[in-house]
């Protein structure tokens, strides 16, 4: 069987990370590197693979069966556009457009064309997510009535040397908060309003560094997020889910489900549930559910992989990455407003 090529658009930090991973697996192979950098043009002289400043060239010259997709936000949808026009399916970095109304372009243009689109949401890939995900939908947490999740940091004074990190838009509700609001879609289903409020009250920027959300749930169960970049802290995924080696591993939890039957913390994946009289009154028993640990980015291109070759549908698609930019982005505007805010789809 002949590797599944893929041409990466953007070689990044996250670029790289997709470049080492496909270097890892015997069934993909990288078709070549558009970056308009001289370091994106050395790195695909080193790695001996097709270069140019345009992808468009690259897609014209190499036979690229699927692309990713790792520039800056603002191109993201122009760029996917370009390679579903060609036939080529497109692994779209999260988040998958700046606003409602370019992610809502690719949607329609997915459809038009029929090409696949996948979009970079890797926490669906961590196999503790999968168990979660079947945890919940198999009912074993009964009806979901919570979900929390912590995501407080402390980012050096360093990272705010960069104007546009202390400026609106480069605070932890654009940045970090995306991939807490596609994980809890993943878990527990459709955001249909949420309320929010924010604080700089630690630095005095113009951007927050604090804030909480409120979310409700198509089902009508509630959720919580805090967030912060300004917290001494050990509560995010980052630190307890292990998924990449530049933080250190605290031994934690982050987020937190409870049902009506059971509850269910994360990434531990230990369940409590009653296996008698279900009351407060009655003692609880802790069941833990242990997986084989992979690598959620690997994982992610071997079913973008699949996704190409017709044999699985996108686990996250052009939709599911505007809902969840939809629901970030009402986080925000909720937040300014001080309204809550619904998160129906346009048309």
């Amino acid at each position: 069987m002949q590797p599944v090529r893929l041409l990466l658009i953007g070689a990044g930090v996250i670029g790289r990370t997709h470049i080492d991973r496909i270097g890892r697996d015997p069934h993909l192979a990288l078709a070549g590197i558009a970056e308009p950098s001289a370091a994106g043009k050395a790195l695909a002289e080193q790695l001996g693979v097709p270069w140019a400043a345009s992808h468009l060239e690259l897609l014209e010259r190499t036979q690229a069966q699927g692309a990713i997709v790792a520039t800056p936000n603002a191109s993201h949808v122009g760029m996917a556009i370009d390679c579903l026009e060609r036939g080529v399916a497109a692994l779209v970095e999260k988040p998958v457009a700046d606003t409602v109304a370019e992610a809502l372009a690719l949607v329609q243009a997915q459809q038009r064309t029929g090409v696949p689109v996948l979009v970079g949401h890797h926490r669906r890939h961590n196999p503790i997510n999968s168990r979660a995900r079947s945890i919940v939908q198999d009912g074993r947490l009964g009806r979901v009535v919570t979900a929390n999740v912590m995501c407080t940091v402390l980012k050096p004074d360093a990272y705010f040397d960069a104007a546009w990190r202390r400026q609106p838009g480069g605070g932890p509700v654009l940045i970090n908060l995306i991939h807490e609001i596609d994980m809890l879609r993943f878990l527990c289903g459709e955001i249909t309003e949420v309320q929010a409020l924010s604080s700089n009250a630690v630095r005095g920027f113009a951007v927050e560094d604090t804030a909480a959300a409120v979310l409700r749930f198509a089902s009508g169960a509630l959720g919580t997020v805090v967030l912060s970049d300004a917290a001494a802290s050990p509560w995010c995924w980052d630190f307890c889910a292990a998924e990449q080696d530049q933080y250190p591993r605290q031994d934690v939890q982050s987020h937190f489900i409870a049902g009506t039957h059971g509850s269910l913390s994360l990434p531990d994946l230990a369940q409590w549930n009653y296996r008698g009289e279900r009351s407060w009154h009655a003692e609880m028993t802790l069941e833990k559910t242990f997986v084989h640990k992979a690598d959620a980015y690997s994982r992610q291109l071997q079913h973008f992989a699949a996704v190409i070759e017709g044999r699985e549908a996108p686990l996250c698609s052009a939709v599911d990455g505007l809902r969840t930019l939809q629901a970030t982005l009402a986080v925000a505007e909720a937040a300014r407003s001080g309204q809550a805010v619904s998160c129906t789809l346009p048309g």
